[in-house]
């Protein structure tokens, strides 16, 4: 279960690694139009915004990394937890499939962090 926990753990953080990417170098081209649905004006009047969250989730990414690296179930528990609370807000504030994007995948390593602890 350890092994699964960490393949979980290092996916969550790819993928916020990925935000990262997404949110701060391609919020204006076609993927990040595409995630976010705006048309070329109100990308590049929101990437000022955009980049602010892709540098948030780059911290998520770093710091699941970190616990990783360091073996600390306490750490990854934290980051984890940060990763489900933006996830479950992103969601009642901005667009539901941010819950299944960023807090399920979160949980799911949770879970697997605490059962193999």
């Amino acid at each position: 279960m350890q092994t699964v926990a960490q393949v979980l753990i290092g996916l969550v953080a790819a993928l916020h690694a990925y935000f990262l990417v997404l949110e701060m170098f391609l919020w204006q081209r076609p993927p990040g139009r595409a995630l976010s649905g705006f048309d070329a004006d109100t990308a590049r009047l929101t990437a000022p915004l955009a980049a602010n969250q892709g540098l948030y989730n780059g911290f998520l990414a770093a710091g699941l990394i970190w616990g990783l690296v360091i073996g600390s179930l306490a750490t990854q528990v934290f980051f984890l937890v940060c990763v489900i609370v933006a996830g479950v807000f992103g969601a009642a504030t901005a667009n539901r499939r941010i819950l299944v994007a960023q807090a399920v995948p979160g949980a799911l390593a949770l879970g697997a962090a605490l059962l193999a602890a």
